[in-house]
């Protein structure tokens, strides 16, 4: 086999996903993640059409139904908490609503993916590659922590601000494509009876102030949730490693408002796995680079809202494992075909995240509130035939290859 050594930057959903299915096929994997370990926190995310078949195939779907967030749709909320509006998650199907059929916590979904692949793969947590130099014959890496190695191929998985996208690729402002908003994610407790029900408060713009929503996610462990802050906005300037800057920044934009909102905001000072960032979309023409490629949200990023994120990752990482199994390891060939397989996937899930529409969660009016409630209402009664199911089609627009034979030979 050709270039058996891979090292992959990213240890969230992607890259041990990819790992998991090269061991699989032979090859000899490292896995550096700049975090300590695996990391903790993050929101719920959804394993989408032809992504569901990917973790049958991987055997971890008891793990991902026993950690299942209980998730059971979303509801409209008013200031006194009464729902307006509530949308199951039959009413798209198992792939195609707001909250899917798998719905999980990202850090769930990481764990599970390190557990499956840990006692074959090399894992080195805290540590970072800062420097790539590709050839003919190989890639040698330096890390943050100084020490230097040569691998075959080098795949970056490490997220919309990737590492190695920026080292040999080029800078992120030639990928990055501005939705208008910013998202606001931290683990939190809360009182409100949910059922399981991802409850939302939305409030329009007015008196200067954005259209913006708070909800809450629901999680197993009794009165606890996750908070979530939706805020349209001009891109702001802040330091990106300040989180205390970035609690306020939160804090501001919805101070004063109503329902939880208040007791959610007198707990974010103590939430260890804050988060916060501009809303964008990931832009590459060509996923590869020579011997290094990309994968996940480093080459596609939908959007964080798209709710099909973790399905490109564990699509594509399935791809380009395969394709590198049956490329016996000759990437000039492998990558291609992995581009050719997710382009189509690609083009429609960023397609759907930009024309899907974000007045519903940041509208510009009551009556674009009254509106989204009198749709949301509607649709459960609607035959099935005429329910939009356009997140459902994207999920499935990869046919899946059978690699099985190429495993361990």
């Amino acid at each position: 086999m050709k270039n058996r050594s891979v090292l992959i930057s990213g240890a969230g959903i992607g890259g041990p996903t990819l790992a998991y299915w090269l061991h699989r096929y032979g090859f000899d994997v490292t896995v550096v993640e700049r975090a300590p370990a695996p990391r903790t926190g993050g929101h719920a995310v959804d394993i989408r059409g032809t992504a569901r078949e990917v973790a049958e195939r991987a055997g971890i779907v008891p793990a991902v139904r026993a950690a299942h967030t209980g998730a059971r749709g979303m509801a409209f909320v008013d200031e006194r908490n009464r729902r307006v509006a509530t949308l199951g998650i039959d009413v798209f199907g198992d792939s195609g609503g707001p909250v899917a059929e798998l719905a999980i916590l990202r850090t769930d979904l990481a764990r599970i993916l390190h557990e499956a692949s840990r006692d074959d793969v090399e894992y080195i947590f805290g540590d970072s590659v800062v420097a790539a130099e590709q050839n003919d014959v190989g890639i040698q890496v330096r890390f943050e922590s100084g020490t230097a190695r040569r691998f075959d191929l080098l795949v970056g998985a490490d997220g919309v601000r990737s590492t190695v996208r920026r080292l040999v690729f080029g800078p992120d402002e030639r990928y990055l494509r501005d939705l208008g908003c910013y998202v606001s994610l931290f683990s939190t407790t809360t009182t409100l009876p949910h059922d399981g029900w991802q409850l939302m408060y939305t409030m329009p713009a007015g008196g200067g102030r954005p259209g913006r929503t708070a909800g809450i996610y629901p999680r197993t462990a009794p009165g606890t949730a996750l908070a979530a802050f939706f805020l349209r906005s001009a891109p702001l300037r802040y330091d990106r490693g300040d989180v205390d800057e970035q609690k306020r920044i939160v804090t501001r934009a919805f101070e004063g408002d109503g329902w939880e909102i208040p007791r959610l905001l007198s707990t974010i000072d103590d939430a260890s796995d804050f988060y916060f960032d501009r809303v964008v979309q990931v832009e590459v023409d060509g996923w590869s680079r020579g011997r290094t490629v990309l994968l996940g949200d480093a080459a596609y990023c939908a959007s964080p809202m798209s709710g099909i994120g973790t399905s490109l990752a564990l699509v594509g990482a399935y791809v380009l494992a395969g394709e590198l199994a049956a490329a016996d390891g000759d990437h000039t060939r492998a990558y291609p075909a992995y581009a050719r397989q997710m382009r189509e996937f690609v083009d429609r899930a960023q397609e759907f995240a930009r024309t899907s529409g974000d007045n519903g969660l940041m509208p510009d009016s009551r009556a674009q509130i009254r509106m989204r409630n009198l749709a949301v209402r509607v649709l459960p009664f609607l035959p099935r035939a005429l329910v939009g199911r356009g997140m459902e089609r994207v999920a499935n627009t990869v046919e899946l290859k059978d690699y099985a034979a190429l495993a361990h030979r």
